[in-house]
């Protein structure tokens, strides 16, 4: 048995996932462990080969122009390329046009909370992805603009039309994978044991990542009083089986997911295999509350001292009391007390917008609007633009 088949030591041991999951979960999730993303992977391997100079621009081209832009493109890049410009079925004009508009139910301050205080503090529980944040020295060196860059990607994915090959959403994830490879190599370049938490940004490190974009947040939204019907889930899941698709993260993993309670149940493996929360997890939850309640003082004028009590209350909410202390999020009683109310309104207001079609419709055209103003605003390059021809090593 080779050292990368090896079941991880820091992640649950295999007999409990088996007692708990049974024997295909198991093997599945075995091998997820093991796995980062064979054909980006080998991208980047072959960029060190035939030399950087030369294979960024390729790289760079092949994703904004596609394939057929490239004369004599090297093999890897030629089997990635292939890879994502090959649409699944599930994947029509109606999903790339109109699968995310509910998405757009919700305004910007209530994304800068569930991505926040929900999706990221729960991507950064899992030890493996702290550790790789660690290793590569970018654990708490701009963390605040790393978790910005997310927030820009995830709104440029979610744009209308915005997946189809070539277009801004599409480039922009084809480069988060990128960076993932990169990262992945210069990881177990820097020492990283994947003996005791499996291969560097691993197939359940990307399959948990997915779930908390859906199921953390879409939960997080309800729990807010933006909750989503079952038709708007459906249409948001399978528009994410597309990202899946395009950030190498294996079919099997997410496909055919089509509603939270579906997500729960294997969410629920994911975290079995995940392991303890770390002091890093800690340091970058208490950076992420940091950053979302910077965003709600520029988005709402809210005042920071205000602000980040509240955050901290809905964190409790989202992820427990328990998981909470682990990570130092500590208690707010008093932000606590009057959320409820709050949150009530939200949800009674929300519910008589949905009742008017003109009121609903003029609901998401306004936060298209100001995403789409967001994104237009000047920037420098993100950190995944950098990265992904390796530029950022």
């Amino acid at each position: 048995m080779t050292e990368q088949s090896r079941w991880p030591t820091e992640r649950a041991g295999r007999t409990t996932v088996l007692a708990q999951f049974g024997q295909a979960r198991t093997d599945l999730m075995h091998w997820a462990l093991t796995t980062g993303d064979v054909l980006a992977d080998a991208v980047v391997a072959e960029m060190h080969q035939i030399g950087m100079k030369q294979a960024r621009p390729m790289l760079s081209r092949g994703i904004r122009e596609g394939l057929a832009s490239l004369t004599d493109p090297p093999p890897a890049l030629e089997a990635l390329l292939r890879q994502v410009e090959s649409v699944p079925g599930y994947a029509d004009d109606s999903l790339f046009d109109r699968g995310p508009l509910a998405f757009h139910t919700s305004p910007l301050p209530v994304h800068i909370i569930t991505l926040n205080a929900g999706a990221l503090i729960r991507v950064y529980e899992s030890p493996s992805i702290s550790k790789v944040l660690t290793t590569t020295g970018r654990l708490v060196d701009s963390a605040q603009r790393r978790i910005q860059e997310t927030g820009a990607w995830l709104a440029q994915v979610m744009l209308p039309g915005s997946l189809r090959v070539g277009h801004p959403g599409y480039v922009a994830t084809l480069e988060v994978r990128m960076l993932h490879a990169h990262m992945r190599r210069l990881a177990l370049d820097r020492g990283y044991d994947s003996s005791a938490d499996g291969c560097p940004i691993n197939q359940v490190d990307l399959g948990r990542t997915w779930m908390d974009f859906t199921l953390t947040a879409y939960t997080a939204e309800a729990l807010l009083g933006f909750g989503l019907s079952n038709r708007e889930l459906a249409d948001l899941y399978r528009y994410w089986w597309y990202v899946a698709h395009l950030l190498g993260i294996d079919a099997r993993l997410v496909e055919g997911i089509a509603g939270n309670e579906a997500a729960a149940r294997l969410d629920a493996v994911f975290q079995t295999v995940t392991g303890p929360v770390t002091e890093d997890s800690a340091v970058l939850a208490d950076a992420t509350l940091a950053s979302a309640a910077s965003r709600l003082h520029e988005a709402l004028k809210a005042p920071r001292v205000l602000a980040r009590p509240a955050l901290n209350a809905i964190a409790r909410r989202i992820h427990g009391d328990s998981m909470c202390q682990d990570l130092r999020i500590p208690p707010a009683p008093i932000a606590d007390a009057w959320l409820s109310p709050v949150l009530s309104g939200f949800a009674l207001a929300r519910d008589r917008r949905r009742r008017d079609p003109r009121r609903w419709q003029a609901a998401i055209d306004q936060n298209l609007t100001v995403a789409r103003g967001l994104l237009a605003r000047p920037d420098r390059p993100t950190a995944y633009q950098r990265g992904s021809t390796g530029s950022d090593d």
